[in-house]
Order: structure tokens, then C-alpha cells, then sequence
């Protein structure tokens, strides 16, 4: 049962973002104004500086039937004046928003009381000094969103402020000590950051302060203490990577005191050790009945703490102890009964963990294992048909163990039946998959055996287990027909089914047409294996939510109709050696979100159509070497805003290169004819990331010019056989 103070802690946090989610959304539907124009044209330009792979912002447009802004996704507004309230855009899958955004474009929006773009991908931009002009922001969240730089002091202006969350970013500096004065704050984490120096707050600093997380290379002082140990209504406390808070009496002292009101308490990397850990917990009297959450990873504890911890345990839902030297000659989790998660990961556990005495109770949901030098003998069948089967075990993650035989699969099938998540990646699996693994493993809905030995025909039950989601094989020694896997199954799992990883592995024959039965597949990874045959726009055709598309390294033929129109919109597509040629992919022209494209060895042998360079505005990667691809590559002004690399080599480009290339992280144009360096170079433009260029085997004759000044982060260039 969820200890009371948990839930009323986190309904008080869900509640309070619900309450502007919901409570602005009822006020917009009873009203009648509309948005207003400039802030209507400032969420069009702040739009212009992202990147939208995924449409998220497909409502946010100039046409005439769609001007009110208050509808636009992500939007809320107030019924009565019109002004935005709420801008919303916080990735919650894997549908992010990415650029170098203008957060100055939204200065307009005066009236906005909640700003949430967590989760996305801003490619380091800094967070602007004018987010101090936002006065009624009481809800800003900017985490895990690649920002950088100092943390702006002008955040000390927003004094109507309740929750900040900078964490988990590449912030830098020192923390502004105006943030202390925002008095209405209940929730700040600064955590996994780069932060430095003092810890700026004093007393009466931030008093309504609930959560906290502080994190980098702070200069922890003893006065510094009394401030924390006045944060009366302190519930969660997040701190990380603080390397002097072991030889710091006054901060260990002041966290204990407030152990007894605490329902999460995280000390991350901290070269905490065991005697730090009891002056934490001096008694039963100081260990929260409240304390649901407890992280202690990557540090320096060893079995005595574990052992420390039975007797504070009965309350205990969450244990991290992840990367520390703790060693186990037998599981004792009965001393936990309140437990739904433990990670003991990284540490040295004895192949007699799981003997006859190994009993998880029936509250245990999550068990995390990884790289703990786990072999077979720390499996055995006997004690498996003995001890109780865990009805409750959902998540097993026993990746990047020493794990060799089938043993553990006949463990897995006398221990656990409900398993929804199991991560077995990275071990040394041999032979084949057992049989009975499918029949009993129903319930199953992720299943990562990657990076293994495993032998045999690829299992066709796997079409049988009717939850799975997502089944990761890749990197084994599975082998026989394709067909085999598609053919001999119910799919009972299509409606669900997303990802299907297979690559690099032994498998042959031609790719059946009743693939096409996995409807909702999101990623279908193929390559490296010895597939061949012809793949057409029928095998694709119903594959309307694609976003990865990997065949390369096999022995197929790709023949698509001249006027293909894919169903999808790939973000990911790995076609090397497809023999797609001799025309270039016309139907690449519709493909409008790529991050990834390889398209070399194809037999391509024509001239590149001009709208396909304006493809690299998104990339990260082009790879279209090993192929006759000829011409110039015309001077077209692009930004390329994701410095991606880009490989040309073994064609037929021919003149200058354009300058935009300068605009690369790695340029590869070796086998070409390549004649002019000069303007290439000596442009006056700046390559911010170019590290390595690769120009050997052209036709350069020119002197080599002495314009090297404007590349500074180049590592590594070849300009051999050319004809100097």
C-alpha cells in the first residue's frame, strides 16, 4: 500500500499542474475571445526557430480558418481577455521538438502563468536574460531540454514563481542568488547540471520550498547547513554529485533532521560512505515512516548499509543502490515488505543470490540487476521448482551479466509468469530460445535479448505472445528463413506490436509480404543479415506510423513505382546497399522529418535534384559514398543548424565545394573530382564544428590556400593524391 504521505506530496504536485491544465481549459471553452494578434504573431515567429520532425505543431498556423491561437495545441488562454496563459509543449513519448529556439519571440505573451517545454531537444541555447520579463509565470519547467550556459539572474524577478525546474540540462556557473528571493516557491531542482561555487541561500530563503535538487561542484560550507534545516515543508531532497558533503558533519546533520518529514530523499554520487550513511540514521526515531523513496547510487557503501537498511525498512517503496561495492551471499528482500523497486546494479552479488532461499514477495514490481557478474550457477532449476512463483515481478533487468546456457530462460519460466519488461541484452547467451518460453511468457510486452550468442531459427511464438511491443534480437547468431518468423504465427500482438529489431544476425530468404500484418510497427530493423529478393511499395504499404526503416547489408532489390508516395514520415532510413538505382529515390522528396539517411551502395548513377540538399536543413547523418553520383553540388545558402556528417565518397562531384559544408561535423569526399579548395575555404565563413575533412584522391591542382584560420575544431584532414 502507498504510504499517505506519498500520495498526498504528488496529488498535491499533479494537482497543481492539473490545475492549470484543466482549469484554464474549462475557462476557454465557456468564453468567446479570441487570441490576440501580436501574441498570435509571436507564438508564429517562436515556431520559426524549431524544428517539428513530428507535426506536433501542425495546428499552429497563418490560415484564415485557424487565427485563434487559443486553439492551437499546447495553447490555453483566458476566456475573457484572450491572452495566453498556458504554452504547454513538453514531450511525454518520444516525439520531441528540436532547434535552437528564440525564447526573446515570446516576449509578448505578458500574461502567461505556466511554461513547460521540458523534454525536448534546444541544442544547447542559452536561457535568455528577457525570461525575467514573464512577472506572472508561476509554473516554468526547462528540464531535460539541452539548454546551456549560466542561469540567468533576471529569474529572480518572477516572484509569483511556484515551481522551477532547470534540471538535467548543461547549465554552467554559479547558481544567482536572486533566485532565493522567490518566497512563493515550492518545488526547485537545479540537479545534473554543471553548476559550481557557493550555495548562494540563506535563511528565510525559499521557506515554502517542498522539493529540492541541487547538483554539481558546489562549495559546501557548514553555515550553508542551518538554511536547509530550516525548510520546514521539505518532503523530496535531491542531491547530486556533491563530492564534499561526506566531510561535512553540519549538511550530514541537517539532512538527518529532516529525514523524518522526507517521502524521497536522493544522494546521488556523493563518496558517501557506510559510516555517513548511520550518521543519517541514528535511530528508528529519526527514519521517516513517510520516506517511500530512497537513491544512494554511485557511491561508496558496501553490504553493511544494506544491512542497515532492514531494520528502516518496513515504509521503503523505492531503493537505488546502484554502483556501490555492496556484496550479497544471499537475497534478503523479506526484510523490505513494503518494496517495489530495487536496484542493486553495478555491485558484486555472489552466484548464491538466487538459491533456495531467494522469495520475492508480492509487492516487488521492479527488479534491476545489470552487470553484476551473474553466470549460470547463479540460476538453478532445482531451487527454481521450489520457491514461490512472483506474481507480481514486472520489470527483471538482468542485462550485461556473464549469463551463457538456456538456464536462465527455464529459471524465468518456473519463477515469474507475468513478466512485462526483460532485459537479458549483453550476456553470453548460446543455443536457441526455449519453446516453453513463449507459451508461458504471456504477459510479456518488451523483450531485449540483443548482443548475445543466440543460435537457431528466430522463434516464430513471438507472434503468439499477444502484448508484446517491442522485441529487440539484434546482434545474435539466429538463422533460417525469414518467412518462418512471419508466417507461422497468429499475430494476435499486431495492434500492438511497435518495434522489431532483427539485425545483424544469420537470417535468410526473401521478406514476406504478410509483414504488412504488422500494422502499427514504428521501427523495423533488418539489416546485416542475408535477406534477399525484391522489396516493393506493397511490402510498405501499410506502415502508416514508420519512423525507422533499416534493410542495409543484405542482398535486396528496393523497386518503388516512380510515383511512390510512402504512407510514413521516416525520421530514420538505413538503405545501404538496396541496389535502388540508377535514379535517384524521387519518392525521398516526400520524406520531411529525416534525421538519418544512408543511401550508399546503391547503384545510383545520376545527378542529385536540386530540393534534395534542402533535406540537409534536418540531418544528422548522409551517407550516399559507393555510388556514380555526379555534378556539382550547387552554393545554395542553407543552415544546418544539426552539423551533420557527411559522406560523399567514391562518387562523381566535380567543381567547387559550397560553403554550406563548412557548416559540417565531418566531410568525407574522397574519390571524387573535386578541383577547387580555395573558395571552399577562404570565404570569411566560419566552421564551428568541422573536425574532420577528407579530400584525398580529387583534383585539386591549385596551391593549397592559407585560409585554415576559420576552422577551428578541425582534428583530422587528408588531402593526398590530388595533383598540387
Amino acid at each position: 500500500m502507498i504510504s499517505p504521505y506519498v500520495v498526498t506530496l504528488f496529488h498535491l504536485l499533479l494537482l497543481y499542474s492539473f490545475g492549470f491544465s484543466v482549469g484554464f481549459k474549462e475557462s476557454r471553452k465557456s468564453g468567446e475571445s479570441n487570441c490576440r494578434e501580436n501574441e498570435r504573431q509571436a507564438l508564429l515567429n517562436f515556431k520559426q526557430s524549431l524544428i517539428d520532425h513530428y507535426g506536433r505543431l501542425s495546428t499552429w498556423t497563418d490560415h484564415q480558418n485557424n487565427t485563434d491561437c487559443c486553439n492551437w495545441e499546447g495553447i490555453q488562454c483566458n476566456h475573457q481577455t484572450g491572452h495566453v496563459i498556458l504554452l504547454d509543449l513538453r514531450c511525454l513519448d518520444t516525439k520531441y521538438l528540436k532547434g535552437a529556439i528564440n525564447l526573446t519571440s515570446l516576449i509578448h505573451l505578458q500574461y502567461i502563468q505556466h511554461l513547460d517545454l521540458s523534454n525536448n531537444d534546444f541544442m544547447w541555447t542559452h536561457i535568455p536574460q528577457a525570461i525575467g520579463s514573464f512577472t506572472n509565470l508561476q509554473y516554468l519547467n526547462f528540464s531535460f531540454s539541452e539548454f546551456s550556459g549560466m542561469i540567468p539572474f533576471q529569474l529572480g524577478n518572477l516572484s509569483l514563481l511556484r515551481y522551477l525546474d532547470l534540471g538535467r540540462n548543461h547549465l554552467r556557473g554559479t547558481v544567482p542568488f536572486q533566485i532565493g528571493n522567490l518566497r512563493q516557491l515550492q518545488y526547485l531542482d537545479l540537479a545534473s547540471n554543471s553548476l559550481s561555487g557557493a550555495i548562494p541561500f540563506r535563511n528565510e530563503n525559499l521557506p515554502l520550498l517542498q522539493t529540492l535538487g541541487l547538483g554539481g561542484d558546489f562549495d559546501i560550507k557548514a553555515e550553508d547547513s542551518q538554511w536547509l534545516s530550516n525548510l520546514h515543508f521539505l518532503r523530496s531532497l535531491h542531491l547530486s554529485s556533491l563530492h564534499n558533503l561526506n566531510s561535512s558533519r553540519q549538511w550530514l546533520q541537517a539532512i538527518s533532521d529532516l529525514i523524518p518529514n522526507l517521502v524521497e530523499l536522493r544522494l546521488f554520487d556523493c563518496s558517501l560512505s557506510d559510516t555517513n550513511i548511520k550518521s543519517l540514521f541514528r535511530s528508528h526515531s529519526n527514519f521517516s515512516t513517510s520516506l517511500a523513496v530512497l537513491d544512494l547510487s554511485y557511491n561508496v557503501l558496501t553490504s553493511s548499509t544494506f544491512q542497515l537498511l532492514f531494520n528502516f525498512s518496513l515504509h521503503l517503496q523505492e531503493l537505488y543502490l546502484t554502483d556501490n561495492d555492496i556484496a550479497l551471499s544471499s537475497f534478503l528482500y523479506p526484510n523490505f515488505p513494503s518494496l517495489n523497486i530495487l536496484d542493486l546494479s553495478r555491485n558484486n552479488l555472489t552466484a548464491s543470490v538466487f538459491g533456495d532461499n531467494f522469495n520475492v514477495r508480492s509487492k516487488l514490481r521492479e527488479l534491476r540487476l545489470y552487470n553484476c557478474s551473474f553466470t549460470d550457477k547463479s540460476f538453478p532449476i532445482s531451487s527454481a521448482s521450489t520457491i514461490n512463483s512472483s506474481s507480481s515481478l514486472v520489470v527483471l533487468d538482468l542485462s550485461s551479466n556473464l549469463l551463457k546456457s538456456s538456464t536462465v530462460f527455464y529459471w524465468l519460466l518456473n519463477y515469474t509468469t507475468n513478466l512485462q519488461t526483460l532485459l537479458l541484452f549483453d550476456n553470453l547467451l548460446e543455443g536457441p530460445i526455449p519453446d516453453g518460453f513463449g507459451e508461458v511468457m504471456n504477459s510479456l510486452e518488451q523483450f531485449y535479448a540483443y548482443g548475445n550468442r543466440l543460435q537457431g531459427k528466430i522463434p516464430s511464438f513471438f507472434g503468439n505472445m499477444c502484448r508484446l511491443r517491442t522485441l529487440d534480437l539484434s546482434n545474435n547468431k539466429l538463422n533460417g528463413e525469414i518467412s518462418h518468423f512471419f508466417q507461422n504465427s497468429s499475430w494476435c500482438n499486431r495492434h500492438v506490436f511497435q518495434n522489431l529489431d532483427l539485425s545483424y544476425n544469420q537470417i535468410t530468404g526473401k521478406i514476406p509480404k504478410s509483414i504488412i500484418l504488422l500494422s502499427e510497427l514504428e521501427d523495423l530493423n533488418l539489416e546485416g543479415n542475408s535477406l534477399e529478393g525484391e522489396v516493393t511499395e506493397s511490402h510498405l504499404s501499410n506502415f502508416s506510423k514508420l519512423e525507422t526503416l533499416s534493410l542495409s547489408y543484405n542482398t535486396l532489390s528496393l523497386r518503388f513505382v516512380s510515383n511512390w508516395v510512402p504512407p510514413f514520415q521516416a525520421t530514420i532510413l538505413s538503405l545501404a546497399s538496396c541496389k535502388l538505382g540508377p535514379s535517384f529515390p524521387v519518392w525521398l522528396r516526400t520524406q520531411n522529418s529525416l534525421m538519418s539517411l544512408d543511401i550508399s551502395d546503391n547503384d545510383l548513377s545520376d545527378s542529385i535534384p536540386a530540393w534534395f540538399w534542402n533535406k540537409l536543413q534536418n540531418l544528422g547523418w548522409l551517407n550516399m559514398s559507393h555510388n556514380n553520383l555526379n555534378g556539382a553540388i550547387p552554393d545554395i545558402p542553407l543552415k544546418l543548424p544539426y552539423g551533420p556528417s557527411i559522406i560523399l565518397n567514391s562518387n562523381q562531384f566535380e567543381g567547387a565545394l559550397p560553403p554550406f559544408f563548412l557548416q559540417a561535423s565531418g566531410l568525407f569526399l574522397s574519390q571524387n573530382r573535386i578541383s577547387d579548395l580555395h573558395s571552399f575555404l577562404c570565404n570569411q565563413i566560419i566552421a564551428p564544428n568541422l573536425a574532420t575533412l577528407d579530400l584525398s584522391n580529387n583534383h585539386i591542382t591549385a596551391q593549397i590556400p592559407d585560409c585554415w584560420q576559420s576552422l577551428h575544431q578541425l582534428l583530422f584532414l587528408d588531402l593526398s593524391e590530388n595533383h598540387y
